[in-house]
């Protein structure tokens, strides 16, 4: 087994969780390119619900092994995308409007057809020449006009003009076909994907019908040469008679995900929303554990004093569900009583020990109730959260926080650094860095961590339009 030296594992480390923040600016749809950043959503439950659904998918489609990790945008439209092969981003908006856990599926199991059939890789291949053939065009187009200009001719310069814009056009139109075919590539995987699951179509089916019907009154002004998809419409026909081969394709929804989902929807909508909308959505003769969930969440947003008892109420239904207890300690911390927030928080850890945001949840309550007697324990579940999601900023800031209460400056200036570089702050993570420096042992592997920082260049990347 190959030998790994700390400062190596913390390099690695480090590259693993900058790439997001580095990545993330660069990310951006078209529905996105106004906001300039894709904002993320973390949640416990929503991420536990998603690798189900992916788990079969990715075992299939030959990619358990690398297991993309799936990210949720907080963007309410019906989007997803994989811009690599270790991420797939999904907009809660696929959550929301899916009514069936088989919509998701259908989503998942696309995207999974890019990674697999490494679409992403070849893309890059297939924009350079689509780049190459627009240059040549603008060379070609700049020959015209110079001949123009030299014969005085403003008919032949104004040709070079027309040139130079019709080879980047030539250029855009074939990579968007490219895209086009790849998309429908992507499509016929998913199917195979799902079949081999024993899973139906239907779902992935419903999601074109609803883009069509929203393409419905658009579709006569659209030429379908200049879209990076197929038309929805194009593609519900190009699928349905294969979907109805399989054997699968009347399977009913599994009912457990089925009421999983139902729950996550209601959760989702519920932190999105006004608490006032929540109510509309969810009304109080709405007895469904899904309407309930989503009550108690508007009355935590409302800052309402009932939201623990609506809390408990969920818990009597479930008493070991333990996102009802983060949902019950985030009442109580965000109320302003960190020290009743412990307990809650304890027992979900109890129920699920790995999962790293409740890990990060009770450390931030231990810090919060200033009893310095908590604060060794804050800082060993805070690191625990660490070491299984490099990624929570919060757990960075919260350990900064114990470490300082500790009189650990040095230490709390390096997880400060920590948590800005996973914000993607990394001037500010470096001025921390280097302040830390001067107090850590040179040589330590404090020190290294802290001078990898200082010396870590963000690469230059122009921004993706």
């Amino acid at each position: 087994m190959k030998r790994i030296s700390a400062r190596n594992l913390f390099r690695k480390s480090l590259a693993l969780t900058c790439s997001l923040a580095v990545a993330l600016p660069l990310l951006i749809t078209p529905a996105q390119a106004q906001r300039g950043r894709i904002s993320l959503v973390r949640d416990a439950e929503t991420e536990a619900l998603l690798r189900d659904y992916a788990k079969p998918i990715f075992k299939v489609a030959g990619i358990a092994h690398s297991e993309p990790e799936i990210i949720l945008v907080n963007d309410k439209s019906f989007n997803a995308f994989v811009p690599d092969s270790r991420r797939m981003f999904i907009n809660i908006g696929v959550l929301m409007e899916a009514e069936a856990p088989s919509e998701v599926i259908g989503v998942i199991a696309h995207e999974t057809g890019h990674i697999a059939g490494r679409h992403l890789v070849r893309l890059r291949s297939a924009a350079a020449n689509a780049q190459i053939m627009s240059v040549i065009g603008m060379v070609l187009g700049a020959g015209a006009a110079a001949a123009g200009a030299a014969s005085g001719s403003g008919q032949a310069a104004s040709g070079g003009g027309a040139i130079a814009l019709g080879a980047g056009s030539v250029g855009r139109r074939s990579l968007l076909s490219y895209q086009r075919g790849e998309e429908a590539a992507a499509d016929r995987a998913a199917l195979r994907y799902l079949n081999a699951t024993g899973q139906s179509a239907r779902g992935m089916l419903k999601t074109f019908q609803r883009m069509s019907e929203q393409q419905m009154f658009t579709r006569q002004f659209v030429d379908p040469y200049a879209q990076s998809h197929p038309m929805a419409q194009d593609r519900y026909n190009g699928l349905l008679r294969e979907a109805q081969k399989s054997p699968h394709f009347d399977k009913p929804e599994d009912y457990v995900l089925q009421y999983r989902h139902e729950l996550v929807r209601a959760k989702l909508f519920a932190f999105s929303s006004h608490p006032s909308a929540t109510l509309r959505a969810y009304p109080r003769k709405d007895k469904s554990p899904a309407a309930q969930y989503a009550r108690a969440i508007a009355a935590m947003k409302s800052r309402g004093k009932g939201a623990v008892k609506e809390i408990d109420a969920l818990i009597r239904t479930q008493p070991n569900n333990p996102y009802y207890y983060e949902l019950k300690g985030q009442a109580l911390l965000e109320g302003g009583d960190p020290k009743r927030a412990i307990a809650p928080f304890r027992k979900a850890l109890s129920i699920k020990p790995n999962e790293p945001q409740f890990m990060v949840w009770l450390g931030y309550a231990l810090v919060a109730s200033n009893d310095n007697s908590k604060l060794v324990e804050a800082e060993r579940v805070l690191k625990k959260a660490i070491q299984r999601d490099a990624n929570s900023g919060v757990a960075y800031s919260q350990l900064a926080i114990a470490h300082g209460r500790q009189g650990e400056r040095a230490e709390a200036d390096l997880a400060t650094a920590k948590g800005l570089m996973v914000t993607g702050d990394f001037q500010a993570a470096k001025r921390y860095a280097a302040r830390a420096q001067k107090s850590l042992k040179r040589g330590s592997p404090a020190w290294l961590q802290a001078d990898d920082i200082v010396a870590y260049k963000p690469p230059n990347v122009p921004n993706r339009r």
